[in-house]
């Protein structure tokens, strides 16, 4: 059984790795990575062709076990996600028939294209990992990690995610363009997409299980907890929105990136670090703009204006 600093090997290897493929992007990796090890989900909003789904594709392999892509379209039922009951003559009794979310892996690509009935039967599976169909509860793989890109709203064919869906997302990433040096390695072939195939499983499913309990395990102190409660009762005086699921994966987010960093407990950078990631896609904000600018100031004001380790 791998211990404590082979796991994280591993997981630090696999970031190393994946950045060889998704090149110029090291922090968005990294942090993308961290959200897998914390038990989230991962919303990844650009522009299309910048390297979302081979970012999503990437972190499947290094997961490994199994993966499924769904293309978002406007007219996707909530069966074609979740799956059906189908009638056996033979037997005389239904079977059933499991959905594309029944692997450890789900991407769902342009998820704003899906119309808000199909949209809605992601709430329970986001949240409790199960599948609830016809008073029959089915459990989804462990581990169960759901990657969903979204284009601008703007763009012709896409619907609003509500609220209550963005809220299931632990973190939001941008990736936006290469920069030159990137963007000529993925053009000469030497990154992106064609990069994939040389990309291989981090560790297997039981050791992501066991770094993920390392991850939970990691000590937040009364006082970084204080902290952290007095940003998000700040967060929330702006009247911006920050439920406690909110702050449950901001914090989870910091414990991955603190165990990342080979310590066993969270400081006031790894919160102040996550922040953005971790709060950009909630709140009143302008949906047209997806890429949050103006959410991610706001929230850098926030942090600027509550003092570490002072409490009113």
């Amino acid at each position: 059984m791998m211990e404590q600093d082979e796991l994280r090997g591993h997981a630090r290897a696999g970031i190393q790795a994946l950045c060889r493929v998704v090149v110029g992007k090291d922090g968005p990796v990294r942090r993308a990575v961290a959200v897998l090890l914390a038990g989230g989900h991962l919303l990844l909003e650009d522009l299309p062709g910048v390297g979302k789904t081979t970012l999503a594709k990437g972190l499947s392999r290094l997961l490994g076990g199994s993966y499924q892509r769904v293309q978002g379209t406007n007219d996707l039922l909530p069966s074609d996600l979740l799956g059906i009951h189908l009638w056996e003559a033979a037997t005389q009794t239904f079977r059933f028939q499991e959905g594309p979310l029944f692997a450890n892996v789900v991407l769902l690509d342009e998820l704003n294209r899906i119309g808000p009935k199909t949209q809605s039967a992601l709430l329970e599976v986001m949240v409790e990992g199960q599948v609830t169909l016809d008073r029959t509860t089915y459990r989804l793989p462990d581990p169960f990690f759901v990657i969903a890109t979204q284009n601008p709203m703007d763009h012709s064919g896409t619907f609003p995610l509500p609220e209550s869906q963005m809220d299931r997302f632990a973190c939001v990433l941008h990736l936006g363009y290469a920069d030159a040096r990137a963007e000529r390695l993925v053009l000469k072939g030497e990154a992106g997409a064609e990069a994939l195939e040389g990309l291989g499983q981090a560790m297997d499913l039981d050791a992501w299980r066991r770094a993920r309990a390392r991850v939970r395990a990691v000590r937040v102190a009364d006082s970084a907890l204080d902290y952290a409660e007095r940003v998000v009762a700040r967060i929330r005086e702006g009247r911006g929105f920050c439920s406690t699921r909110a702050a449950a994966h901001w914090l989870a987010l910091a414990k991955a990136e603190a165990w990342l960093d080979g310590r066993d407990f969270v400081t006031p950078d790894d919160l102040q670090a996550t922040l953005g990631d971790a709060m950009a896609h909630r709140g009143t904000m302008d949906d047209r703009r997806l890429n949050r600018d103006e959410r991610r100031e706001q929230l850098a004001k926030v942090m600027a204006d509550v003092p570490v380790g002072w409490k009113p």
